[in-house]
């Protein structure tokens, strides 16, 4: 399952440098494949292309979000998802839209920061 930002966030920010995926962003902020990871271009579910580098449209404008298709759940990083770890609120958890298993996660940690 990936990891979400419940609308209790305090937008502390501290889960932000966590993200080994670079999948959380600043409500209103713009995100990118590319960021973080070593995507330079990306196949989307309707067979389109797209550069790693462009930017997508914030999936919050008001709080901290997670894009789910880069949470890995800090699989291939850590024991457990750091986002949760250090927010002060509790507000990162599993999000019951994104089950995954866990070979699902490290094969998308792998085609994350595939070299």
């Amino acid at each position: 399952m990936a990891i979400h930002i419940t609308d209790e966030c305090i937008n502390c920010g501290a889960c932000e440098p966590e993200c080994p995926n670079t999948a959380i962003y600043e409500g209103g902020s713009p995100w990118a494949w590319g960021d973080g990871t070593e995507l330079g271009s990306v196949e989307l579910e309707d067979g389109s292309e797209i550069p790693g580098d462009e930017p997508q449209e914030p999936y919050s404008e008001e709080f901290f979000y997670i894009v789910s298709g880069k949470c890995t759940e800090c699989v291939g990083f850590h024991e457990e998802p750091q986002c949760a770890a250090v927010c002060p609120v509790d507000c990162c958890v599993p999000d019951p839209d994104y089950e995954e298993s866990n070979e699902e996660l490290e094969d998308k940690q792998q085609w994350l920061h595939a070299s």
